[in-house]
């Protein structure tokens, strides 16, 4: 018995298909398990090679003995996060999924479910409960609360920026600091835009706006506002930080991989006394004029051997935003090599 759910295994048929059975006791929480028009279970399906059939508040996983054993653990692990009353969506399933792969052996015993729980590392901010998907992004987390400084770097849609924000905003709301401040380099990304009209904001805004997305999710839209005005929260140009020290305060810096060697140098000595500081970057999009290297290198590099600093790493195998989007990052690493 596993989190009010029964899983029995029948004997082998005669035609050799192998069937394992979950038994569900709550027919409207097997409803969000299976998503509408059972695209979660077709996820499923298409990710192991099984299929899955439901009767009734049963459902019928067939397969070879590691994709169903695979396949009842991932269901099993979503029914139990549907009775502590959390959603399940389509990037829970896809990082279970990922995560399984991960794991050594490739298999998932039935009797070590617990390696989807996602450790008990939980962010809670005022509009949502955000859990990280894959073991990169829980040592992540984890070291976010560990360190006054902390390094994430892998590619684009690993969650790296989106998480930061997340702990930001926990450790505001809980008191340990005063306010959080976001940076990125107002770099474009391979174009020139030229001038841009407006104010000073209207300009910067569009290089922001990732960092906007993400604090849209974890505050409600007036506490944003108010938390703006009053400074609470700040997003500034890279640029902006010179000649600051910056106390009791969550600071990020976002696509530090476009932050010059200088400018890298200039923001890790803003560090001040009660803050904490998270440095994010993708090493293969640097934006940057030819011939001008890389601050996020030069400080991998640098303070390599520094202690109380923490580097964490990402590959595309921790890619929460597509899966299509870890596919293409494997392609464009592979024509790379």
């Amino acid at each position: 018995m596993h989190l009010g759910l029964s899983a029995l295994t029948t004997p082998q048929s005669t035609d050799a298909v192998h069937e394992t059975l979950l038994e569900f006791n709550d027919n409207r929480l097997l409803i969000d398990l299976c998503g509408e028009f059972d695209r979660n279970l077709a996820q499923i399906e298409h990710k192991l090679d099984v299929q899955i059939v439901r009767r009734g508040n049963v459902l019928s996983v067939m397969g070879n003995g590691p994709s169903r054993g695979k396949a009842a653990a991932v269901l099993q692990e979503l029914y139990g996060k549907l009775e502590a009353g959390r959603e399940v969506e389509a990037g829970d399933i896809d990082g279970m999924l990922r995560m399984g792969e991960n794991a050594a052996g490739g298999g998932l015993p039935g009797d070590q479910i617990e390696m989807f729980n996602g450790g008990n590392i939980e962010i809670k901010t005022r509009k949502k409960l955000i859990e990280p998907r894959t073991d990169a992004q829980k040592a992540y987390v984890q070291s976010l609360f560990d360190n006054e400084l902390a390094f994430g770097i892998g590619p684009a849609g690993t969650g790296k920026t989106y998480l930061a924000v997340a702990v930001g905003v926990n450790m505001l709301i809980n008191g340990h600091v005063d306010k959080i401040i976001l940076s990125r380099p107002a770099v474009e990304a391979g174009e020139r835009l030229g001038f841009l009209p407006g104010t000073q904001d209207e300009k910067v805004d569009p290089y922001m706006q990732p960092l906007y997305d993400a604090l849209n999710d974890f505050l409600p839209a007036k506490q944003l506002a108010k938390m703006k005005e009053e400074k609470t929260i700040e997003i500034a140009p890279l640029a902006f930080m010179r000649g600051r020290t910056l106390s009791r305060a969550f600071v990020v810096l976002d696509e530090a991989q476009n932050a010059t060697t200088m400018q890298m140098k200039m923001f890790l000595t803003r560090l001040g006394e009660g803050s904490r500081m998270v440095i994010t970057g993708d090493r293969s999009q640097v934006d940057l004029p030819r011939g001008v290297p890389s601050g996020l290198r030069d400080a991998e590099r640098i303070l390599a051997g520094v202690p109380n600093i923490a580097f964490n790493y990402f590959t595309s195998r921790d890619v929460v935003r597509h899966p299509l989007v870890a596919a293409i990052i494997e392609a464009y690493e592979a024509d790379e090599s």
